[in-house]
């Protein structure tokens, strides 16, 4: 009989324990529109006039049916993605990446604007 008390009692201290926290439930991540202030020279361009405005791309990288036009300078390093529009239509840039040539950071508006004072070529 000392057993099952003892058993009981503990069983009895083990439910006032606090309940597992439950955990929290996040809700989903939404995407946010990257900014395009200043860039309105590139967003949407196709690759002839990207060529255009800022002269024959350093480098010219194709992986199925994406593009990657880059674009460097003294003062950074543009790198557009072109891919072609739902409707087959021909590839235009719907993202693009900038940086200082040591890799820094830099405001991607203020790059468009310098690679675009080269006057279309180098």
């Amino acid at each position: 009989m000392t057993r099952a008390v003892i058993f009981g009692t503990a069983l009895l201290l083990a439910g006032c324990g606090e309940a597992a926290p439950r955990p929290a439930v996040l809700p989903a991540p939404v995407a946010r529109p990257i900014p395009t202030n200043g860039l309105e020279r590139v967003m949407g361009q196709s690759a002839a006039e990207l060529t255009r405005t800022f002269g024959t791309p350093d480098a010219d990288v194709r992986e199925g049916n994406a593009r990657k036009l880059q674009f460097k300078g003294p003062i950074c390093v543009l790198d557009t993605y072109l891919y072609p529009s739902k409707s087959g239509g021909e590839s235009t840039v719907t993202y693009l990446d900038t940086r200082q040539p040591d890799g820094s950071p830099i405001d991607r508006a203020s790059c468009v604007a310098a690679l675009a004072r080269r006057g279309g070529g180098k």
